[in-house]
């Protein structure tokens, strides 16, 4: 694309009040000397079917801000299977790259219906596919992180975002921290200089523009002194993933048995849990033996021990102690409350006198954390809510994958966090594990997918890895356990820019 191009268009941009200079307010509520605002490109939409680039003699200007994303796509060698705009002002552009050059579009929504599907996102969605998004302007980058979300949510990844115009203010530092590299076409200063070498704008406006710019940086991991500034309490606030797990353990609000995990994950520089799901009590305790001192967590499945006794359960205990994990027994509870209350409590497993961690399915609504909490709240005990699953054609997302969040924030006693495939929550006091991990994705013959280690926690910002058969099934257990408590580590410090 010659610079000339990008030239003509930001003096078209210009001519058809795109940018305005003045006094504005940002959806950040930062107000600002300059705007874009680049909604008026529908009303000139001449030409809108012809041929999309830059080098026609009649193009319209919609379709050469279009032409300029998508050739950008193709000069970073960018690969994707399907394209989505961030809402609203991107959705045209969006739609005109993926007409134009017969890409997959997926839309998505700004809230959900109330009817029909209540999908947030519109469109044809193949789990583990790799989304591009488009945006027109990006200051901080939280709508292109809202909408990634919003697609690690359906199963999507989201590794590269288009931008039109970025203001500089840190949005490309934020979204890189968070797995996400933004690809501007046109930058806040080069704006500035076109507009004032083309007199459209005075030397002392230029200047004032480019003054407040760097004076109003959005993303600084730290301030002076190396204490946070005012902004990277916000961004740290709005995002967690920019706060170590030892930080989130000292927060107020945090349930206790979280705040001991974190500490766990920080001190023993471990995020990954083994899926012990092995049939013997022997074979289950010389896992934990042996591997303890590289996890944070140890699930089980008890239901499935042949030969399970009481005494089985003390040993598990002394050598969580031993080795300084938690033990969380992967019930899935899913029933009415009085009923998960007496499973939790009673039986055969007696599963509360012994295990730190339970889950539960959110189906049978509020009364399955209430019956849980009744029974596990007064031991220091929490629970985890499932909202979504590794397994192929799970039903859990979307609008129910909201619902559970919901009964989360409205049990924050009991409730530490979720079994999910990606963060779904901003709020840090929650913890997000996710299973189904190892080092080569794909699947099994049962619906399995599995996701690697560095896009579970540095892409779709996962706290927790949950690994089984990549270590169950190695010839050398312990080495696997290693490889995997690394590269979950190398990760979480790949997210917190370290």
């Amino acid at each position: 694309m010659e610079p000339v191009c990008i030239d003509s268009i930001i003096l078209k941009l210009h001519d058809v009040n795109a940018v305005k200079f003045g006094n504005y307010k940002l959806k950040s509520g930062m107000m600002t000397p300059i705007y874009i605002d680049l909604r008026v490109l529908v009303s000139h939409p001449s030409l809108m079917n012809q041929v999309n680039t830059c080098l026609t003699s009649h193009p319209s200007l919609m379709n050469q801000v279009s032409s300029l994303l998508y050739q950008h796509t193709q000069d970073q060698s960018l690969k994707f299977d399907s394209v989505c705009g961030v809402p609203y002002t991107a959705l045209p552009l969006a739609t005109i790259i993926c007409s134009t050059h017969l890409l997959p579009m997926l839309l998505r929504r700004k809230e959900a219906k109330d009817y029909g599907t209540k999908q947030m996102v519109e469109g044809l969605i193949h789990p583990g596919d790799t989304c591009l998004i488009i945006e027109d302007t990006v200051t901080t980058g939280s709508s292109v992180l809202e909408t990634a979300e919003i697609l690690y949510k359906e199963g999507l990844k989201v590794t590269d975002a288009m931008v039109l115009m970025d203001r500089e203010q840190g949005g490309v530092a934020m979204l890189a921290s968070q797995g996400i590299k933004l690809h501007p076409i046109i930058s806040m200063f080069k704006l500035l200089d076109v507009l004032q070498a083309n007199k459209r704008i005075t030397q002392q406006t230029a200047q004032s523009v480019r003054d407040f710019i760097l004076d109003n940086n959005t993303f600084r991991p730290e301030g002076e002194n190396g204490h946070p500034s005012p902004l990277a309490k916000k961004t740290c606030k709005e995002q967690d993933q920019l706060l170590s797990y030892g930080a989130r353990a000292n927060l107020s609000d945090i349930h206790p048995l979280g705040s001991k995990l974190l500490r766990i994950m920080e001190d023993k520089k471990s995020n990954l849990c083994l899926s012990a799901d092995v049939t013997s009590c022997a074979e289950l305790l010389e896992l934990a033996d042996s591997l303890g001192p590289k996890i944070c967590l140890l699930k089980t499945h008890v239901d499935i021990l042949q030969d399970f006794t009481p005494a089985f359960c003390k040993a598990l205990k002394d050598l969580a102690d031993k080795h300084n994990f938690l033990i969380f027994e992967d019930r899935k509870f899913a029933d009415i409350g009085n009923t998960v209350k007496h499973q939790y409590e009673g039986g055969v497993f007696q599963i509360s006198s012994w295990s730190h961690l339970v889950n539960a399915h959110a189906v049978p609504g509020p009364g399955v954390v209430q019956g849980l909490r009744a029974v596990g709240k007064p031991l220091g005990h929490a629970c985890l809510l499932i909202a979504q699953m590794s397994s192929e054609g799970s039903l859990a997302t979307g609008e129910y994958t909201q619902s559970v969040l919901k009964m989360a924030e409205e049990h924050p006693d009991f409730v530490l966090g979720f079994i999910c495939g990606s963060k779904i929550s901003k709020k840090p006091q929650f913890i997000h594990m996710t299973p189904g991990v190892q080092m080569q994705t794909g699947g099994d013959s049962l619906g399995q997918q599995y996701t690697n280690p560095e896009e579970v926690i540095f892409t779709k910002g996962s706290d927790v890895i949950i690994v089984g058969r990549g270590i169950l099934g190695a010839s050398d257990r312990a080495a696997a356990a290693e490889s995997y408590r690394k590269a979950g580590w190398e990760a979480y410090g790949k997210r917190l820019g370290q």
